[in-house]
Parts: C-alpha cells; sequence; structure tokens
C-alpha cells in the first residue's frame, strides 16, 4: 500500500451500490437511451429563478464608522500552492489573515495546512472582517460564519455573495457561548467546490465561564479538522471528476468544474464522465486528511488533550471510536459545552457537526500507539439494497465504511495534574411544553424530486420565505425533521443520510423515532447521538424523524436552513426562513 493511501480494513473493492452505479455509468446508459444525457444533467440543476445572485446584491459592504472594533481581521480568499505530498505541489484555495487591531493571539495559524487560520475571540467582542474575494473570475464568494448567532446581513447568505475583486465587511458582537464553531463559503451552487478547494477555518469562542473550569490549553489543545480528498496523479484534487484550474467553459481558470451542468460550466469539460452525478449523492474521497495533510499522528505526552473535532467533510460520516476500546469524553457538541461530561462507546459526526472531546493519555505508557477510527455502519445510502449493474469507477470507501482517521503516539512522559469537571456549563435549557406550537411541531420534510434532494417539496430560491417558513422574534417554536420514503424513485426510493444546519440559531435535539422498516440501519449509528446540549447541525438517517425545540431569540431577518451535504445544498436543498419581528 502507498503510504498516502487510506488504511482501510478489508478490500479496497467496495460492494456495488446506487454511488458505485452513478460513479460507473449504469444510469447514464439507460437515461440516454429514453431522454438524453442532458435531461439527465438538467434534472438536477436548480431552476434557473435560483441560480443567479440579483445584480444589486453583488455590490461589495463597506464599513460602519461607528462601529468601534476590538478585533479587526483582512481575510482573503485565494488561490495557493501547497505541499501536501512528495513531489508536485497541490494547487488550493485558502484563507489567509491579516491582523489590523487587537490581540495577536486572535490568529492562530495550523502549521504546514492550506486550512484557514484559527480565529479566536472572547464573548462580547467586537468584531470586524475584511473578507477581500480574490479567487479566479466566475467565482463569487461569500463566508458564513457556521455557529455564530449574527445578524442577517452578517451571517453569510449566498445573496450577499461578492464578485472576485470586491470586498465584504463583516461588523458583529460575539453573542455566543464557548465553543467551536467554524467559517467556510457559501455562495449558492458553488459552496461543495470552493469548500472542497481549501476555504475552512475554525472559530472559537471563549467565556468566563469556560475559562474557570481550567480546560486543557496551548498544545494541549488540539485541533482536529476531518476532511475526504481525491488527488490525481500529479498531486491535484480532483472533485467529481475535475481539478482545479480546469478552464472554464467561456475561457480563464475559473477552478473545479466538478458540478458539470450543476454549476457554471459545461459537463463536457469534465474528464471524470459520471463522476459528474457524484453530486447527487454527495462527494466523498479517497484519502482521509486531518489539518490538510494525510497520515495525521499526534505525538503526545502522558497529560489530558481537549480535541476540537470538525466534520469538514463535503458529504462523509464518522463514527468516531478509540482503537482500544475505551468510551470516547465529550464535553462539548456544536453550540456549547455540555452541562457535564459524557461517554459514548462511538460517536456519529456528520458533515458541519463539531465535538470537543477530553482525551485522557495519562495513564498510557511512552511508545503505546492508537487510532482514532470511524467504525462501519449502514443505511446512510442505498437501503433498499437494490443494485442496477455497472462498475465503480472510484477506489474512494462508500458511506459507511471503516477507516482510520489518525494515529496518536504517546512521546513523552509529562505529569498530569487536570482533572475532568463534574459540571461544565449551566445551559440556558428550554422545556419542550413551552414552544408555542408544541402539539404542532413545524414540519421539515426531506425528500427526493426526481433527481433533486428538496426540503418541504421546495428547492432553493432565493430571497423567499413562504407563511410556513415564519417565525417570531422571541418565540420557541419545536421543528420536526422528516426524512421522507420517496415512493416510485428510481433512485434512493427509501432515502439517505441528510446533516441539516440551521443559520441564526442553536437548538435542542429533544427525540428521535425511526419507520421500523429503516431500523435495522438507525441500530448501528444511534447509540453515537450526543443531543444532551447546543447545537446548530443535526444528523438525520433514512426513515427518522427528530424533534427540535429552539428560540428565536436574538436577531430578525432572512436566514436559510439547508442540508451540510454540501452537493445537496448547491443542488438546491437549501430554503429560507425568516424570524420576523
Amino acid at each position: 500500500m502507498n503510504k498516502n493511501e487510506l488504511p482501510l480494513k478489508g478490500s479496497h473493492q467496495y460492494p456495488l451500490t446506487r454511488r458505485s452505479f452513478i460513479r460507473g455509468g449504469g444510469i447514464a446508459s439507460g437515461l440516454i437511451l429514453s431522454s438524453g444525457i442532458h435531461s439527465l444533467l438538467s434534472s438536477c440543476s436548480s431552476p434557473s429563478s435560483t441560480t443567479k445572485i440579483p445584480d444589486n446584491n453583488t455590490v461589495a459592504r463597506t464599513p460602519n464608522p461607528k462601529f468601534i472594533p476590538d478585533l479587526e481581521i483582512n481575510l482573503k480568499a485565494a488561490p495557493k500552492t501547497v505541499q501536501i505530498l512528495s513531489g508536485q505541489p497541490t494547487q488550493v484555495w485558502s484563507y489567509a489573515a491579516e491582523l489590523v487591531k487587537g490581540d495577536p493571539n486572535s490568529l492562530q495559524a495550523i502549521p504546514d495546512s492550506y486550512l484557514g487560520p484559527i480565529i479566536r475571540v472572547r464573548q462580547g467582542q467586537r468584531v470586524r472582517v475584511n473578507f477581500q474575494n480574490n479567487l479566479p473570475q466566475g467565482q463569487p464568494s461569500i463566508v458564513h460564519w457556521h455557529g455564530l448567532i449574527l445578524p442577517e446581513d452578517m451571517d453569510g447568505h449566498p445573496r450577499f455573495a461578492i464578485d472576485p475583486g470586491q470586498t465584504y465587511v463583516y461588523e458583529f458582537e460575539v453573542v455566543n457561548r464557548a465553543g467551536t464553531n467554524w467559517f467556510h463559503p457559501h455562495p449558492d451552487m458553488l459552496t461543495g467546490q470552493q469548500a472542497y478547494a481549501g476555504l475552512a477555518g475554525l472559530f472559537i469562542v471563549t467565556d468566563p465561564e469556560e475559562a474557570a473550569l481550567k480546560l486543557p490549553t496551548g498544545a494541549y489543545e488540539v485541533p482536529i479538522v476531518l476532511q475526504d480528498r481525491t488527488l490525481d496523479a500529479s498531486n491535484q484534487l480532483l472533485y467529481l471528476g475535475s481539478k482545479i484550474g480546469t478552464p472554464r467553459n467561456g475561457g480563464g481558470m475559473g477552478g473545479m468544474e466538478g458540478m458539470g451542468g450543476m454549476s457554471q460550466g459545461n459537463s463536457s469539460q469534465s474528464s471524470g464522465g459520471m463522476d459528474d452525478m457524484g453530486g447527487m449523492m454527495g462527494f466523498l474521497g479517497k484519502q482521509l486528511f486531518v489539518n490538510g495533510k494525510p497520515d495525521f499522528t499526534l505525538a503526545a505526552a502522558t497529560r489530558v488533550y481537549r480535541l476540537r473535532i470538525l466534520n469538514g467533510s463535503n458529504a462523509r460520516i464518522y463514527k468516531l471510536a478509540w482503537s482500544n476500546g475505551d468510551p470516547l469524553t465529550v464535553i462539548g457538541t456544536d453550540g456549547s459545552l455540555l452541562s457535564q461530561p459524557v461517554t459514548r462507546k462511538y460517536v456519529m459526526l456528520a458533515p458541519g457537526e463539531r465535538l470537543d472531546v477530553w482525551a485522557d493519555f495519562s495513564k498510557l505508557k511512552v511508545g503505546t500507539q492508537l487510532a482514532l477510527n470511524s467504525l462501519a455502519f449502514s443505511g446512510a445510502e442505498n437501503v433498499d439494497g437494490n443494485s442496477m449493474g455497472g462498475m465503480s469507477s472510484s477506489n474512494a470507501p462508500e458511506l459507511g465504511a471503516a477507516m482510520t482517521l489518525f494515529n496518536v503516539k504517546i512521546a513523552r512522559t509529562e505529569t498530569e495534574t487536570l482533572q475532568i469537571p463534574s459540571k461544565l456549563a449551566a445551559l440556558p435549557l428550554l422545556r419542550p411544553e413551552d414552544a408555542i406550537n408544541a402539539a404542532q411541531p413545524r414540519p421539515v420534510e426531506l425528500s427526493l424530486q426526481g433527481m433533486k434532494w428538496v426540503m418541504n417539496g421546495k428547492p432553493f430560491e432565493m430571497n423567499v420565505a413562504t407563511p410556513q417558513e415564519t417565525v417570531k422574534l422571541n418565540s420557541i417554536e419545536q421543528w420536526e425533521i422528516i426524512n421522507k420514503l420517496n415512493p416510485g424513485a428510481m433512485m434512493d426510493a427509501k432515502g439517505m443520510a441528510h446533516p441539516i444546519h440551521l443559520h441564526g440559531v442553536q437548538f435542542q435535539v429533544i427525540s428521535r423515532q425511526v419507520l421500523p422498516e429503516l431500523a435495522t440501519g438507525w441500530q448501528t449509528v444511534k447509540d453515537g447521538y450526543v443531543d444532551e446540549g447546543l447545537k446548530d447541525t443535526v444528523m438525520v438517517m433514512p426513515g427518522e424523524r427528530v424533534k427540535l425545540l429552539m428560540k428565536f431569540e436574538k436577531y430578525s431577518g432572512l436566514f436559510t436552513y439547508h442540508c451540510h451535504n454540501l452537493e445537496h445544498e448547491d443542488a438546491g436543498m437549501m430554503r429560507n426562513y425568516r424570524i420576523q419581528g
């Protein structure tokens, strides 16, 4: 095995599934005979009315002279060349940051990584970020501060995307509790390829309550950004059959054509053939990267570590477990620390979700090696098991395949003085009966229409929120995410897993249930849910119904909610909701 390949259990020949069938072109042959490849690609794209950013929204936002920041940062998105593997350098797109005003410790680079910096702030700080889009032509972009509670024009809604050469100024006060958040692009139909190219970074909030706990800091507080990537023979990133630098239809070096007919390129440009159709299922890469590098090993001391783990993959879901059988001790999820630590034999982590893990290596001997693995699970896709023929053209592990994520090697002895607190955060948890719609939760139905995943039967509409998608400021509501069956659908009639992300609010998960006929796959993941705290992203398995409880208590405006499988989001699995003041 090449040292840069994923160490996987068993054979590299994965069983044929609907995903394999799409890659291999089996679906193409049937559909070309009936309606042609152009119809196939058209069925995956969003309606034209939702694919264009209105001209009046590409005007850059300028600073407010009355806003006096405590922290000011210049943040640029631009092409960059990095050395990921030996041999030819890799072209990526990356966030670069420069401190204009404030504490120099507010910016922390991840060494030798294409990822953007870790931005560290304190609750109550006033922050200004001057974002400049220096991406190639044809790549409008905007930054979403994933997890932060912000005004609508600070949140990174796609309608505010700016063209290359323009600047958008963010100005906001940090109202969040202590927690691990992150930032990434959020332009309509281009989020998947821009994030895949390398545009992502952590945004960490601290507060006095957390500081009093004396959790691991400095070298013992380790970021773990999980991403799966595929590199070609010349070490260039491949995304759905194309790579950064592919000439766009119409000229220029616009970057990854990836989505073919589903974005602004031409599917005939793609070298990947029916790999373009992977956008229906979500992109899965061949190699696992941690912090922008394959084959990551944490050289640890006999101490306690705080691992801030982000699933930054486009579509891959992980089932985290220590290789020595020890349980994972979780002290925080998306929105904050937990009220108290919880332990799990394994923990599920879907795209966009975060975990704070208390990793105690104090009793291990020097020389000990262990791994954080992703265990095998089933039922996230292809749950009906009816394959239609064809051959896979990719060696990427299927969704739910077992793999090693990274290794830990105990390299030195140090004396440990920290003990895990029995109480962590005093969370302002809500009561389900306080919701104004406790008897009739607001439904969010996830379903398949033709070859597109949609929400409540509708694709994304840039400026639209229906009356059924309007809530009142300061109200408490229950929402129910319903992952529906799709009877009669040619592909995935029983659905696939969707990580659902809500902007502008944090929520509690108050209940889960699953259809009996889909319980088998659900049983392989259900004990890994950590639903005790505040979250902004929730994994919903096929046939699962998940009830959420939330209060819309800070800002009014138009916010998105969407699937954080980024290919699903780009193809229209996103809607707006309006918080009405």
